[in-house]
């Protein structure tokens, strides 16, 4: 079976500048980012996919210098032009910033670039959990960040979306607001509390923003909310996002490196397979491979 691997990152610490990566040690939600302080390119990529059958990736932005959002997607498309790395990444979602005057001249700086299809600006926010409280500003809900959002369409792009689950209602707002702009959302909307009333609730919040069809969901990132996950802990999580959007609207991703630091490549596939096993083929060839072609065009 074909895989496109819908959500992966490359970077290039020793020639470009991701100030993440620099200065002290910090601590995300999966742990200190000093374990991914090291370069991941696209050799280091095939790598990890070469038992998968992985014919084509999306590669999101990761937090390269924002003074120059642009030049991540000039280098990333350097590599897929480049022989040696076998058209990888075939799409490339990028960053700019909603709330800035400039936002549209960046978009037009992106667009330059054939690989490339959307946008990630994180809004996630979480009252309970500082390492998920990652924007200081509540963009969901300002004025100029909903406004500029439109842009999106003007330049047939879609939208990375990465939130929290209790978000949900402020998404479907936004979904309602632009229903002509694909919506993904990453990393189920980060599934963090484990206990009963903590799932159900996730489950809630999930039922709500599938009413919006332009939103679709990726079934990636368990392991930053799952350090030492296993296939029966990842199970009822991807099962129920399948569930709950549909077969048609749900894609499989790697998000490695990141995810690297809970396994290795072929142990999360492998594991989506067995969740997954039950399924026909042509179910499956939309959660691996078609749901993600048609969403991100390549």
């Amino acid at each position: 079976m074909q895989i496109i691997d819908a959500h992966h990152h490359l970077w290039d610490i020793e020639n470009h500048d991701y100030p993440h990566m620099k200065g002290p040690e910090s601590i995300r939600i999966w742990g200190p980012n000093t374990k991914l302080r090291r370069n991941y390119l696209v050799e280091d990529f095939l790598a990890d996919i070469r038992n998968q059958n992985v014919v084509k990736s999306v590669h999101v932005q990761a937090n390269y210098d924002h003074g120059n959002p642009a030049g991540e997607t000039r280098w990333l498309q350097s590599v897929a032009d480049d022989t040696n790395s076998q058209g990888f990444p075939h799409a490339i979602v990028g960053w700019v910033d909603f709330t800035s005057p400039d936002c549209e001249r960046q978009l037009e700086e992106h667009a330059e670039f054939p690989n490339f299809r959307g946008i990630r600006q994180i809004a996630s926010r979480h009252p309970a959990e500082p390492l998920l409280d990652l924007t200081p500003v509540d963009l969901l809900n300002d004025e100029t960040w909903l406004d500029n959002f439109g842009l999106l369409k003007k330049h047939d792009l879609s939208f990375d979306h990465q939130i929290c689950a209790h978000q949900a209602e402020d998404t479907v707002r936004l979904a309602n607001r632009h229903p002509d702009i694909p919506v993904i959302l990453v990393h189920l909307a980060f599934p963090l509390e484990r206990h009963y009333a903590g799932i159900e609730a996730w489950r809630a919040n999930m039922r709500l923003l599938t009413k919006c069809p332009n939103i679709s969901l990726k079934l990636s990132g368990l392991g930053m909310t799952d350090f030492y996950w296993s296939v029966d802990s990842i199970r009822t999580f991807i099962l129920d996002g399948i569930e709950i959007f549909g077969v048609d609207r749900c894609m499989f991703a790697s998000n490695f490196p990141v995810d690297s630091v809970m396994s290795d490549y072929d142990t999360l596939f492998d594991a989506f397979k067995l969740v997954v096993e039950d399924f026909s083929e042509s179910e499956k060839r939309k959660l691996f491979y078609d749901n993600a072609a048609r969403t991100y065009r390549i």
